[in-house]
């Protein structure tokens, strides 16, 4: 079947009962028949509420279907399952190579637990590519990449990274948000773990908080068993959510991207505007990696104001009224950001001609956001 048949009818109740969205179940405990089915179970029945029952089974089923993956785990939140792969990726004490891009609240994590596990973390600039292999080396103990960057929007060579990581031996790790599995799929391209925030496009209506991890073969092995060891849960409601959300995502994403590229091109031609970083454009300086390895572009993308400060940026943010202001992305409605205060960078400095703005783009009217963008932009 093709990908959005497959949408469609993966993660399906396999229980006879003609529903076409699992039941949700709620349980701790589950008994077993008897005390041997407890302890060595002989089929697929759980015999603890921990991990899910359904809809979480069926979620994970449709998860790994989009990756063509053997394991799908989940995770309490985005942050979440990125940490997950990470953990599961490491080996032992060394050193972990970081996208210099990387989403935040991971990059705090590496800064400030990486090191309580005997890591240090060493970043890298996201545009590398196949340079990485002369960062590698016998003390690397994991990469980790996030094509695009969540705020700068860098592409990441992902099957040269990923070539280099394999000679040397060394797991790879991805945050795979802005594809939501569907754009691009990091594991045909070499990757070991990709994760991604359900919270965002599968979910579509920022109302739960969720991850996900996927991988094949031994990693995939290594994944559901550190998956068990953390004791990770996710509840059945919120399941049911991202499995519903999930039916939906491709045609999400096909209005997300024709509407963030029409207001990016507006964007490229407004005066106070002096870069638009959607690497669906032309313009992108790493669109021919989009046009590689790509099938599509999500809504989520950034701008650069000509010469004008943080503070003004921040002051447009505050004048729109169709965009909300939130850290989010990926839902219905649309939102903006003002994102000079979050930029840290040590491998490569970010270099602007003034503020950075990021918008993700929801499903209302491209003209009326548009007119709520030139409102606050002719406030400067």
């Amino acid at each position: 079947m093709k990908r959005d048949t497959r949408i469609i009818h993966s993660g399906r109740s396999d229980e006879g009962d003609g529903l076409v969205n699992p039941a949700i179940k709620r349980a701790s405990t589950v008994l077993a028949p008897s005390t041997s089915e407890l302890y060595e179970p002989t089929g697929t029945r759980r015999h603890y509420g921990r991990g899910g029952i359904a809809p979480n089974r069926e979620l994970r089923d449709a998860i790994r279907g989009l990756y063509d993956a053997d394991h799908c785990a989940l995770a309490p939140s985005g942050l979440a399952s990125v940490v997950l792969a990470i953990r599961t990726a490491l080996k032992g004490p060394g050193e972990a190579l970081i996208s210099d891009g990387a989403y935040g609240p991971v990059r705090r994590f590496c800064d400030e637990e990486l090191p309580r596990l005997g890591v240090k973390p060493v970043y890298y600039d996201p545009r590398i590519g196949a340079g990485i292999a002369s960062l590698i080396s016998a003390n690397t103990a994991l990469i980790a990449l996030e094509s695009p960057s969540s705020l700068t929007f860098e592409l990441q060579d992902v099957p040269a990274i990923a070539q280099a990581a394999k000679a040397a031996g060394v797991p790879t790790v991805i945050d795979d948000t802005w594809t939501a599995g569907v754009l691009m799929n990091p594991l045909e391209l070499g990757i070991d773990y990709a994760a991604q925030a359900l919270t965002k496009y599968v979910g579509g209506h920022s109302d739960f908080l969720m991850g996900s991890v996927t991988a094949r073969g031994e990693a995939a092995k290594t994944l559901a068993d550190r998956e068990k060891l953390y004791g990770l849960h996710v509840s059945p409601d919120d399941a049911f959510l991202a499995l519903r959300g999930l039916r939906t995502l491709p045609l999400r994403l096909e209005r997300a991207e024709s509407a963030s590229l029409e207001i990016a091109r507006r964007l490229e031609a407004h005066p106070k505007v002096s870069r638009v970083l959607h690497p669906a454009l032309p313009s992108h300086p790493d669109h021919a990696l989009f046009a590689r390895d790509f099938s599509g572009a999500a809504g989520c993308f950034s701008f650069v104001l000509n010469g004008i400060s943080a503070r003004e940026g921040e002051a447009i943010v505050d004048r729109l009224k169709l965009f909300g202001i939130g850290f989010s992305w990926g839902g219905y409605e649309s939102l903006a950001l003002s994102c000079d205060r979050q930029i840290k960078r040590t491998a490569v400095p970010w270099k602007a001609e003034g503020a950075l703005l990021r918008l993700s783009i929801g499903l209302e009217d491209i003209d009326d956001l548009w007119a709520d963008l030139e409102q606050a932009l002719a406030g400067i």
